[in-house]
Parts: C-alpha cells; structure tokens; sequence
C-alpha cells in the first residue's frame, strides 16, 4: 500500500503526476489525512490545476491554521486564480514566520499593484518593505575608470525576456531605432536572447550579453568594467531577484522603463520613464526614483512578429449581437474584473463572453473561473472559456471578438496592444495608479479617447450604449477596417519619437 513517505518521494524526484495520484489514494483511503491533502494541492499546483489545488490546501490551511508553508501554497493558488485579495491576506500570514518572511515580503511586492482595495500608499509600502530588504548587505562594484571609446553613449538593456517576440513590441521598436552613431548599445540578456524572430534586427556594433546563469555580483562588475553609461532596468518585478544587479550601482546612471507599472521602492535608480496619463504630478510622491516623462505614451510599440490579417467584426455576422473578449491572464480575474465584466453582461442580456488564458486550458481552472461568474449570476452558456496557443492562433481569436473588455486594476498592455493591432477596440477606464492607467496611455495615443471610460459605471454605460446602437455594426466595421493606419499614424506606435525621447533623457543625464 502507498504511504506518505513514497508520496513525498516522488513529488520531491519530480514525478508530479505520479505523485498525485499517490496522494490521491491516500486521501481515499483517509478523507483527513491533512498531510495527504497538502502533498496533493502543493502537486497540483506544480501542475497548474490551480483549482485542484486551491480547493485541498483550503482544507490544510482550515484544518492547520499554523502550517505556514500550507498557506505559502495556498496564496499562490489563490493568486493565479485571479483571487490577489486572499492571496495578499495569505502572504501576510506566512510573513509572521521568520524563515518564510523574505519570500512572502517579495510576493506581496510583486502583487500588491494589482489589489483591488490597495491605494498608491499601500504599493509604496510594500516595494519599500522589501526593496530595504533586499538591499541588506547588498555593497555597490567598484567602477573603475571608463574605458576609451569613440566618445557614444554607452547604454545598456536588461531584461530576462529579450527572445519574448509579443512583449518586446515596445523594447525593439526603441533598440532597433537607436543611432550607433551616437550610441552604443548593449543588450543584458538575463533569460532567452535577442533574435531577429523576437524582434531585434541585429547589428554588428552591439554588444549582446549572455549572462543569465551567473549570479548579480559577477555580471555587475563585468558591466561596471564595460564602462556602462545608462543602464536600463526592463524587467522590474517580473524578474524582481535581478533588481539586486542594480542594487550593486554597475553604472552610473541607472534607469527603470518599459515594464515597471510602479515604484521599484529601490533608492538605486535615478529616474523611471512613464507618461502623463500613467503618472500624473500629484503621484509622484509614491516612486524612490525621479520621474520622467515621454510624451504620447511611453509604451509606442512596433509589430515584428507575424500576425492575423484584420477581418470584419463578428457581429456582422450573427445577428447583431455582440461579443465581448479578454486574451489576459488569469490572475488578472479578479472579482472587480469580474464584477464588472457582469454587469455588461447584464446590460446586454444577447452579448457573449470570451476568455482566453494559457491557464484555461486545465479543467479545474476553467471550472473555478465558470463557478464565480456562476455566481454572479452569469449562465455558462454565454462564456467560451479557452485555453492558450501558438501565438499566430492565439491572435486569431480576435476575429471572435468585437469589443475588448480590459481587467481592472491590472490593465493589459500587451494584451491592450494586440487587441488594437488586430482591430478591436478596448473598453477601460481611467484607474488610480500607474497599472490602472496602462490601456488609456495606449489608446489615447491611439486617438481613441471614446473608448476609455471615467470609471466603472461610465464603462458599463458605454458598453451597454454600444449594445444597443444599431450602427454599432458599422462603426465597429469602419474602425477595423482602419485600425492599423490609424495605429501607423498616431503616436501609439511612433517608436521612433519613443527612441529620440529616450536619447534625450539619456544624454540629460550624461551632462
């Protein structure tokens, strides 16, 4: 008969569906074996059946209150679940113990933005929190004199994501638009590197690091001895351990842009490049950087990857009635998203619904999301929930869709980009912070102002207007028809004024 230990064994040699199903038969076999159920929610969220998991390590953490490494699963179930909420109040739990108190400080700062019921304060507090944290014994390389060059700039790029084709829309349309005259320029690759089928059109003179299996001490004195001028941050919290690189002050002029959607809490950048619309001067108060701001959006994006040509909006098609849809991911589902999502259902009993996440592809996921719109009174009927694919097919849903619906406060920015580039216009509106704000940066400079709302009943109404309007067909028609001109027109996707903006934040620094 399998026991516990084997259980353990295999879960800890990798065999997580063996694994399962050993702790399955132990459950069967003792309905509160709590040990049991907690080897089997930690298996299946190694799987990814985060509401398998969520579901057995409620039961641990009710039946085991103090069993803190059972709520660290837990919260993370809950947040890729789209529950940040539970998710925050269980990261504070495992907080309270000492040996698990670093790893839930990061989690929280990496969350926190994404709180429905957080304030810019609250985001602070948690980036400052742990930012001190993990300066804490962290010493700066030395710099040694700068090596000779021909007088350019020298600025470096890293991200832990430069092979990230649909990411970098915004990355490459600025690197592949610098001038080498001037600049020369360096890519840090921390993860998968540059390539021309990411994005990057490759030129002789840059200088492309390969250095993500060394650890933040060796690649900052290796960039420090390059003689580095900028250095720019990419990845912010979503590769939040590489923050420490910059932490050790490489270069001397160190900046955060592209992905930061806050404050990184850290006193080791000197600016953080945002726009009008995402960080307005009353909110300046809550970044440890300098704010910098670009006109248009600080998000312009070029398309380089193949994409689906733009087709007419389904509604054409099907009677008039409107589908409505959201390509982001799953832990963007929170209960506001949700909440709001309904509420246009509502207003538009005929629309429909559809949602595509990589996460959807397991069954449990798809059943924990179909149970809260359930709950909301929301008939399974009108939802197509699915999973993810190859990129080229994963934009093609977008011939499904007539309106994109943006999640809240997490709005979408990739997600945002690619629903306007394949035509479809997003519904949002205008939120309290940076990562509440992203979509109206974009479509304002899109010059599609019409569709970002003041806030949430201003949105629904909209939604609800465009439900009932019988030209809303044609208007939707025309729009698509042009979507990608009017995109090459507008500062939406003026990489190329994003590049000079920079150049010249750059070159301030330098004098």
């Amino acid at each position: 008969m399998m026991d516990l230990q084997t259980a353990d064994a295999l879960h800890l040699a990798g065999n997580i569906d063996a694994a399962a199903d050993a702790y399955r038969r132990l459950i069967a076999a003792d309905q509160d074996n709590v040990a049991a159920w907690h080897g089997f929610g930690a298996a299946r969220l190694r799987a990814g059946a985060f509401g398998e998991a969520n579901d057995a390590l409620l039961r641990v953490v009710r039946a085991r209150p103090e069993e803190v490494g059972a709520w660290g699963h837990f919260a993370e179930a809950l947040f890729k679940l789209g529950d940040v909420e539970g998710a925050i109040a269980a990261y504070r739990r495992v907080a309270d113990a000492d040996s698990m108190r670093a790893a839930a400080e990061e989690n929280l700062a990496i969350i926190m933005p994404g709180s429905t019921v957080a304030a810019n304060a609250d985001v602070y507090a948690a980036r400052r929190s742990w930012g001190r944290r993990l300066a804490d014994g962290v010493s700066p390389v030395e710099r040694p004199p700068r090596p000779p060059s021909s007088g350019k700039l020298r600025i470096g790029y890293v991200s832990a994501f430069f092979d990230k084709a649909n990411w970098m829309k915004p990355v490459y349309g600025v690197i592949n638009r610098h001038d080498r005259d001037h600049f020369e320029v360096h890519l840090v690759s921390l993860g998968g590197d540059p390539s021309t089928s990411a994005g990057y059109r490759g030129y002789d003179r840059d200088v492309i690091w390969q250095v993500g299996a060394c650890d933040d001490e060796k690649v900052a004195r290796l960039l420090a001895a390059a003689g580095i001028d900028v250095l720019v941050d990419l990845n912010a919290h979503s590769a939040a351990k590489w923050l420490r690189l910059f932490l050790r002050r490489p270069a001397p002029v160190q900046l955060a842009w592209f992905n930061s959607l806050a404050t990184s809490g850290l006193d080791c950048f000197d600016g953080i490049v945002g726009d009008d619309t995402v960080i307005p001067a009353s909110e300046e108060g809550f970044y440890t950087e300098r704010v910098l701001r670009v006109r248009g959006t600080y998000l312009a994006f070029e398309v380089f990857h193949a994409a689906p040509d733009v087709v007419p909006p389904p509604c054409l098609g099907n009677h008039g009635y409107l589908t409505f849809g959201a390509l982001a991911s799953a832990y963007k589902l929170n209960d506001l998203t949700l909440d709001i999502w309904t509420r246009i259902l509502r207003s538009a009993p005929t629309s429909r619904l559809l949602v595509r996440a990589r996460t959807l592809a397991e069954p449990s996921n798809r059943d924990h999301l179909l149970a809260r719109l359930a709950a909301r009174g929301v008939a399974a009927e009108r939802v197509d929930l699915e999973g993810g694919a190859p990129h080229l097919d994963f934009l093609r849903s977008y011939d499904r869709v007539d309106i994109a619906l943006d999640t809240f406060p997490y709005n979408g920015g990739t997600t945002t980009t690619e629903a306007l580039w394949q035509g479809v216009p997003v519904l949002t509106y205008i939120g309290d912070r940076w990562v509440a704000r992203t979509s109206a940066s974009l479509l304002r400079a899109a010059g599609l102002d019409d569709w970002v709302a003041s806030g949430e009943d201003d949105l629904v109404a909209k939604a609800s207007a465009l439900t009932r309007d019988p030209a809303t067909a044609a208007r939707l028609a025309d729009l698509r028809a042009g979507m990608r001109a009017r995109l090459a027109a507008s500062a939406a996707c003026d990489t190329a004024g994003l590049c000079l903006a920079l150049e010249q934040i750059y070159r301030q620094f330098r004098s």
